[in-house]
């Protein structure tokens, strides 16, 4: 049990500062981690990035293990999946700058960023489940 949850531990730490360098990436690109969209207003790219790159992870993560389940302990696919993908991804700050861009009235814009960070990423799961079904 102890090896799962250093598992997790260490996928999750890893998975999180990677998250936390693509937010400064962003940034220093773009001088901000969210991009104007006119009108609609803010695009929380940063967030969309990491959350869509974690989606595709996850659906190669998930395949490579069915497929090669004999050799994939459940100490990888943990580290990986629950651990890597869980620390990368961010559920709770998509809700709260969904939550920001409706209370800052561009109402357009939070739908778009939902319908595109919800349609995107499981088209992302599915994407990297099938690439690695295929080989």
């Amino acid at each position: 049990m102890f090896r799962l949850i250093l598992a997790v531990f260490l996928g999750s730490g890893t998975g999180g500062v990677l998250r936390y360098l693509v937010g400064l990436l962003f940034n220093r690109l773009s001088g901000a981690s969210m991009q104007s969209l006119g009108s609609l207003g803010p695009l929380p790219v940063a967030t969309l990035a990491v959350n869509l790159a974690g989606c595709f992870l996850i659906g190669l993560f998930y395949a490579f293990s069915v497929r090669y389940s004999s050799e994939c302990s459940e100490t990888v696919r943990l580290m990986l999946t629950t651990g890597f993908c869980g620390g990368l991804t961010t559920f709770s700050t998509f809700s709260q700058e969904s939550l920001t861009l409706i209370q800052s009235g561009h109402i357009a814009g939070a739908l778009l960023y939902i319908g595109v960070s919800l349609i995107a990423g499981l088209a992302a799961v599915d994407l990297g489940t099938l690439l690695f079904a295929s080989r």
